[in-house]
């Protein structure tokens, strides 16, 4: 079972089937403001929404830290266009 964990120590969302890194969004921070620049997943566990997944603890983490977020990789970018409900963290 793949377990998805928000990591601020590391700034990034990380998946993990068991102890096993299999994906992960990173971010940087400036003021109150979360940069994704990077999403990258396992090819062998693609498919499975992992990347979603990633981006979508960032958003919630992002709606309880009160900060904004710019998804500035391509694959975050177009969760953001996808996901209309992302639309209250995104900075504009």
């Amino acid at each position: 079972m793949i377990v998805v964990k928000f990591e601020l120590d590391n700034l990034r969302s990380a998946a993990y089937d068991g102890n096993k890194l299999v994906g992960m969004a990173e971010f940087s921070i400036n003021d109150n403001v979360w940069t994704i620049y990077h999403t990258e997943t396992n090819p062998s566990y693609g498919g499975q929404g992992i990347g979603k997944a990633l981006i979508k603890c960032l958003v919630d983490q992002a709606r309880n830290s009160k900060v904004k977020i710019v998804p500035l990789c391509s694959f975050a970018s177009r969760e953001f266009i996808k996901n209309i409900e992302y639309q209250d963290v995104k900075q504009n």
